[in-house]
This record gives structure tokens, C-alpha cells and sequence, in this order.
């Protein structure tokens, strides 16, 4: 993809940009608002579960074939620092793919540290 589009959903809603998406391998870049922020001031954790699931989404949907629709069956995030109001990136990436689930990874970082990592089963529908 040579321009940011947007993943659709709820996560375009709340501003995530695919700068990328191609080969197994996805990467969104955010905008942290102050709307994004939780009570302590800090990135609330379901902003950046929305982010990883979405790289990792976008990632598998490289791999998809006709008729192929990847549903997040497992999600697990591990948050490594509080994210702030400011720029980030989340890189996705497909690690196996099966004929009926795909393992993903994903990998979340602001200002060149580590906020994030995560990891996912999709399953992939066949309609």
C-alpha cells in the first residue's frame, strides 16, 4: 500500500492509519489524543487492544483468500509501559498460517520504546 488508508471500523473511528499492509506484515500508525487517555493519564488498554488486534487483523487479511474472513478467536496483550498523548506505531505480523487458524504477532512502540506486545489465534471463516 503506498498511502495511509484507513482499517475501517471502530478503529478508523478512533484514528488508526494503515501505512502499510502486504506479505504477511502490517503497520498502523495512531495519534494518542487526550480521548484516548485513561484516569491516570495514560493510555487506556483497550485503545491499544483495538491497535494490536486490527495490525494483526490487517496482516492476516494479506494472506486471505476469496471467501476467507480472519475473526480474532484468542487475544493476548502485554502491556510493557503506559503509552502518552503523542505518535505511536504497531506493527502486525503473521508468524503460522493454517488452513483454519492463523498466529499473529504484534508490537507496539512510541518514541523508539516498547509500549506493547501481543499475541493472537484468528480463525479464518470460510463464506
Amino acid at each position: 500500500m503506498s498511502e495511509q488508508t484507513g482499517p475501517g471500523g471502530f478503529a478508523q473511528r478512533i484514528g488508526a492509519q494503515v501505512e502499510d499492509a502486504d506479505d504477511g506484515g502490517a503497520r498502523i500508525a495512531f495519534e494518542v489524543r487526550e480521548e484516548h487517555l485513561n484516569p491516570a493519564g495514560t493510555l487506556h488498554g483497550g485503545v491499544l487492544a483495538t491497535l494490536v488486534d486490527t495490525a494483526m487483523g490487517q496482516a492476516v487479511r494479506t494472506t486471505t483468500g476469496e471467501g476467507e474472513v480472519p475473526a480474532t478467536s484468542q487475544l493476548t496483550v502485554t502491556y510493557l509501559r503506559p503509552g502518552s498523548p503523542g505518535p505511536l506505531v504497531v506493527t502486525g505480523r503473521v508468524r503460522t498460517r493454517g488452513k483454519h487458524l492463523t498466529v499473529c504477532e504484534a508490537d507496539v512502540e512510541q518514541d523508539g520504546e516498547a509500549v506493547a506486545h501481543a499475541v493472537a489465534t484468528f480463525a479464518l471463516l470460510h463464506r
